[in-house]
């Protein structure tokens, strides 16, 4: 037999004294494993077994004593028990193992290694696999593996499965994703092959992970060599709802329903009170692709989805489908009324419970229904959680009366409904507005652990406008010592951060009662370590705002910019045009424009809304060239764009370059070549000379919308209204051999020449230049800018446009 190195278990049991804590196994007689073992090969008769231990009795003390607690008299048993004169086998220590493994007790088995060690005694399979079971049950998972790798390192030795699903699981619950794959890749380099305990742990890896597409291919594996178990297919239905595919889910149940009624199995319970199936799990021969389908594609499925529940008016026919038990099953057989035994009914139980809770977060009430008359067509009771998944689905849809028909049911039943069930029933009341039934199905609930229904109850208040109502359920949150979350506050500066009803002004009283609110929310937050959302800062400024309180209302977006700075966000836009409502509510039209241009210097894109909220400003400090700028700024309604700039030129405010350009620019980037179009000429008629920003913000439109040759034509009719407005073109005739020359000249003194001309006139240095580019292109200049074919579409559309408009 080969023998491992003292130094390498010495360096194993030192890591697992020194670095892992056990604040629940008493360590003070934990001492370094050390010593030789010798290593049997796994899945032998080992031969021990052929004689009883002749210390079977003093094991049993030693166990006594560790059930006891009394881990000092158990120390001092096994140090005894190595130090006899009776020669000791493996078998003498198996008991210990046991306890250990079952407790689990990870460092009494390395104790009880130690005095193996000492002995010199040759280790089996067995107590390999139970020291690595004590470790992984415990968490020792790097000690595990460590022992593992002693037991490879033996030419004689190798794992077996049940070692490796006992690391597989230890890796899955303590969701150490490498040391999981790591352990995979251990069993496919030994082929070790895979069992149903093997598969079970693949499904809750892969639902860990949240890979549905290896849940199928696990799925595809185990139809190809195994036979489907009632037990199997309930653990593959798991796995399907928790990955949101009903579909698959579905399947899976159908078929564990028609297994069920095969009555082929034989179901047992484990010493830890799980469900197996007691007969031999054998691999079966490979299965050809036609058998494979058949556990893949079913016919008579057709999953119904919750679109086609509208159509149903019969507000009755939930109560009468759970009454009621016929007996044609949902894929039309009927059943023969068979009784299944206690533990498949628990089966089929949990897995229609199950799906029916997915139907429940995916709104389908139908396939909810469906399954649900299923259960009572084959003689299956439905459960407390049953219904809790059923009314769930059904109220998400339908409301909360249909909801309250099935509790009737439930009552007649005498069931209890779950705390689950009564939230869902309050929430579904509270969205109806009923406020009392809501409050009632609060009322009901024993054990509080979400907040959810107390918010759906205070959002409900904040609509109706009830306050006084939220402040019963706030006591009554209290009182349960219940932990509101950010939603729960965002509410509360809605119902109580103004003071006044809706159009009543604040006033000296109403704001001290205001501000001690919101101080005493805040306060709350702070205590239970909540920072404010983009949502509940902006309800406490809009409370702010309904008083009248613009002082404290810039402090707090001033206070609210500091605090999202650091999180990397900035306040937003809706938090913006709550102040600015605020603030031209109350006439402050001059700090609104502060804050406006402050919004802009971060970088943030006014809205629609802000715009309107800000051309409500300028209408009051009777701005209307502002409001101008602002309304083409925006562009979201063309006609009241130009109708207020009619409006400012019959108050005679001449709209300028400047503003014009604005308007351009921000009509090139959105892609409105109409209004383009009309500005340019509305500039023409209004004698406002073009500037070279005017010629970029026209090319670029075009250009960009792709019509090139248009963009060219514009360009030149502009730069030559850039040298001359002029309606008789005198000066373009008077210059036009001169600029012709420096335009069509290719040599290198009419740039200069150009250059001296943008000295004395810079537009007509940029419009010769300009047009020079064009020439470049061959392209034919005219002379005439109102007689080309651009310009005299501009007019006459204009001209269209404006009789159409006073007609």
């Amino acid at each position: 037999m080969m023998r491992l190195s003292v130094l390498r278990l010495k360096s194993i049991a030192n890591s697992f004294w020194e670095s892992k804590p056990t604040p629940l196994i008493a360590r003070q007689n934990a001492a370094a494993c050390c010593g030789r073992q010798v290593l049997r090969s796994f899945g032998t008769s080992d031969g021990y077994w052929l004689r009883e231990p002749v210390t079977r009795s003093m094991q049993v003390e030693i166990v006594d004593a560790l059930h006891l607690g009394d881990r000092n008299r158990a120390s001092y048993l096994l140090s005894e028990l190595g130090s006899g004169s009776q020669a000791l086998q493996a078998a003498d220590f198996i008991y210990i193992l046991h306890y250990c493994a079952r407790t689990p007790d990870p460092l009494f088995v390395m104790e009880t290694w130690k005095v193996m060690a000492e002995k010199d005694i040759e280790l089996s399979g067995k107590c390999y696999f139970l020291t690595i079971r004590a470790l992984c049950k415990s968490g020792y998972l790097k000690e595990a593996f460590d022992i593992m790798s002693m037991e490879r390192e033996n030419s004689d030795i190798s794992p077996t499965l049940p070692v490796y699903n006992n690391l597989l699981e230890a890796c899955i619950q303590m969701h150490n994703l490498n040391q999981a794959s790591e352990c995979l890749n251990l069993m496919e380099h030994q082929g070790v092959g895979k069992n149903s305990i093997t598969y079970t742990l693949l499904l809750k890896l892969a639902v860990l992970q949240q890979d549905l597409s290896a849940v199928h291919e696990i799925w595809k594996e185990y139809i190809n060599s195994h036979t489907l178990s009632i037990i199997t297919l309930r653990k593959f239905i798991w796995s399907f709802t928790r990955l949101r595919d009903l579909e698959s889910a579905y399947l899976a149940l159908q078929q564990m329903v028609a297994v069920a009624f095969q009555h082929k199995f034989s179901i047992t319970k484990t010493a830890e009170g799980r469900l197996f199936d007691s007969r031999l799990d054998i691999p079966i021969p490979p299965r050809d692709e036609f058998t494979r389908n058949r556990y893949t594609k079913n016919d008579y499925i057709s999953l119904p989805y919750s679109s086609e529940y509208y159509k149903e008016k019969d507000t009755n026919k939930v109560v009468k489908f759970v009454m009621e038990s016929k007996k044609v099953g949902a894929d039309g057989l009927s059943y023969s009324g068979k009784q299944f035994s206690v533990p498949v009914m628990k089966l089929l139980r949990w897995s229609f419970g199950d799906i029916i809770h997915t139907c429940s977060n995916s709104q389908n009430v139908l396939l909810a229904e469906q399954l649900m008359l299923q259960m009572q067509n084959i003689g299956l009771e439905p459960s407390c959680g049953t219904y809790d998944g059923f009314i769930r689905a059904l109220v998400s849809m339908k409301g909360f009366r249909d909801g309250m028909e099935v509790l009737k049911v439930m009552q007649h039943k005498d069931m209890k409904p779950y705390d689950s069930t009564l939230a869902a029933m309050s929430v579904s009341c509270s969205r109806g507005f009923e406020l009392d039934l809501a409050e009632t199905f609060l009322g009901q609930i024993s054990k509080f652990r979400h907040i959810y229904p107390f918010n759906a109850f205070l959002e409900a208040c904040h609509t109706l406008d009830q306050p006084e109502r939220a402040v019963r359920v706030l006591a009554k949150m209290k009182h349960l010592n219940l932990v509101p979350d950010i939603r729960t506050y965002e509410l509360l500066f809605s119902l109580f951060g103004n003071v006044n009803a809706p159009y009543e002004d604040g006033n000296m009283l109403s704001q001290v009662d205001a501000a001690n609110r919101i101080t005493a929310i805040e306060r709350d937050m702070v205590r239970h370590g909540i920072q404010h959302s983009h949502l509940s800062m902006q309800n406490l400024l809009k409370a702010l705002g309904m008083e009248g309180m613009t002082k404290e209302l810039i402090q707090y977006l001033r206070a609210a910019e500091n605090q999202f700075l650091p999180r990397g966000t900035h306040v937003g836009v809706q938090i913006y045009n709550t102040v600015l409502h605020s603030l031209v509510e109350a006439k402050e039209s001059n700090m609104a424009i502060e804050i406006f241009k402050s919004m802009i210097s971060c970088g943030l894109s006014p809205n629609a809304a802000t715009y309107n909220i800000m051309i409500d400003c300028c209408s009051i400090i009777k701005s209307y060239k502002s409001a101008c700028s602002l309304i083409l700024l925006n562009l979201e309604d063309y006609d009241e764009a130009l109708e207020l700039l009619n409006q400012a030129r019959s108050e005679g405010i001449q709209p300028d370059l400047v503003l014009y350009n604005t308007i351009l620019q921000v009509a090139s980037e959105k892609g409105r070549i109409d209004v383009v179009e009309v500005i340019v000429e509305q500039m023409h008629r209004e004698k406002i000379q073009p500037d070279p920003s005017t010629c970029t913000h026209v090319y670029s439109a075009y250009v960009n919308n792709g019509f090139d040759s248009t963009a060219m034509e514009a360009l030149q009719v502009l730069s030559m209204r850039m040298i001359s407005e002029e309606d008789n073109n005198n000066t373009l005739e008077e210059y036009r051999l001169e600029y012709e020359n420096l335009i069509c000249d290719e040599g290198l003194e009419a740039e200069s020449q150009i250059i001296e001309v943008f000295k004395e006139s810079e537009y007509v240095g940029v419009a010769l230049l300009y047009l020079r580019w064009c020439a470049t292109f061959e392209l034919p200049i005219c002379w005439l800018p109102n007689q080309s074919v651009w310009a005299k579409r501009l007019s006459s559309d204009y001209a269209s446009t404006r009789q159409h408009g006073s007609s």
